[in-house]
């Protein structure tokens, strides 16, 4: 919650990034307007819209099985995206669709902007879900993914019922996607290509003013519509359009900032990978294991699987993964200006 006040509230103050950026980072009917006047009822808004998500998880675990002090803790792991469980088997220890379930609805819940939850709960109507572009994308790519996913293991033979792979698929995309890092299954044995995908996922899908990790959704759909716009202006040379994300206009400067922050970040993940590899760490478990720490997703793949830990590293590859880590949650344009001499010169 500090993490998402800093962002949605303290940053654009200070001039991180500048209005321009802040705006781009909080989508949807939330994009023009604060939540309240004053930061500190900003902070109270947004810890209520906490709370209260943290409340009903509690509530729902408690009914889907769980004893009371697991339904806290899972609650607690789900709504930060933190994906701490109370057993080694992770979620996989209470084989229960219910709380899978439940587990699925809340982490996506936390993927989403708590303003945009915050002004669901203030104009009594789940519609603001639908008018917020951002939203929209991250309910979109779960479930088309998940449909995929589950269609591709079914005729792989992973699973004997489609029904069982959408149920284990599901809960694991979800989980991965999301940056949480529950786990259900060891989905490191499954065929290369999902488990690949989900972490191609971990990286662009949860939302800004979320407690997840990543590029962010919004930065995604920037990207996506200037791309477009591209190759539009390719085939009409003299065309004049602006860049839009639903029916509002993106400033250049917005998606030339959002462009430098992706290119920030593909080579800050590309550059901790190469240092493990150099360490002797093997390919998918380097590149697994920055995603993981970079996206605070949680595990990754082969030494660093759902089935295994991060104890098998060295301690320089523990070090890396710490440093990722930290330029993860601080995101990497705040640690990249701490480093430039022109911040120290002001």
């Amino acid at each position: 919650m500090g993490i998402i006040v800093l962002a949605i509230a303290i940053l654009p103050l200070l001039g991180v990034g500048g209005m321009q950026v802040y705006k781009a980072e909080t989508p949807g009917p939330f994009k023009e307007a604060k939540l309240t006047p004053r930061i500190a009822d900003t902070a109270k808004v947004l810890w209520l819209v906490y709370a209260a998500l943290t409340l009903a998880c509690i509530l729902c675990l408690r009914v889907a099985g769980m004893n009371w002090l697991d339904a806290i803790c899972h609650a607690f792991a789900a709504l930060a995206l933190g994906g701490f469980s109370t057993y080694d088997a992770s979620v996989g220890h209470f084989d229960s669709p219910a709380i899978e379930a439940v587990l699925i609805v809340f982490m996506t819940l936390a993927a989403m902007n708590f303003a945009t939850h915050f002004l669901v709960w203030q104009k009594r109507s789940i519609r603001v879900y639908w008018h917020d572009v951002e939203a929209k994308a991250v309910v979109g790519v779960l479930m088309a993914s998940t449909l995929m996913c589950s269609t591709y293991l079914w005729l792989k033979g992973t699973y004997p019922s489609f029904l069982t792979g959408l149920r284990h698929v599901a809960f694991n995309l979800v989980s991965i996607a999301t940056d949480c890092g529950f786990a259900s299954q060891d989905f490191d044995k499954w065929p290369s290509f999902v488990p690949m995908w989900m972490l191609l996922l971990s990286c662009i899908t949860v939302s800004s003013g979320s407690t997840g990790g990543g590029i962010k959704m919004v930065r995604t759909l920037i990207m996506a519509q200037q791309a477009r716009l591209q190759l539009r202006m390719l085939v009409h040379p003299r065309l004049v359009a602006p860049l839009r994300i639903g029916t509002l206009a993106v400033p250049q400067e917005v998606a030339t900032a959002v462009l430098g922050f992706i290119v920030l970040y593909l080579a800050t993940l590309l550059g901790l990978s190469f240092v493990l590899m150099a360490s002797g760490l093997d390919t998918i478990s380097s590149i697994s294991a920055v995603i993981a720490c970079i996206n605070n997703m949680g595990p990754g793949l082969n030494v660093v699987g759902p089935a295994q830990n991060f104890q098998g590293l060295t301690d320089f590859q523990t070090w890396v993964c710490t440093l990722a880590m930290f330029v993860g949650r601080l995101e990497v344009l705040s640690i990249c200006v701490f480093f430039t001499r022109s911040f120290w010169k002001q």
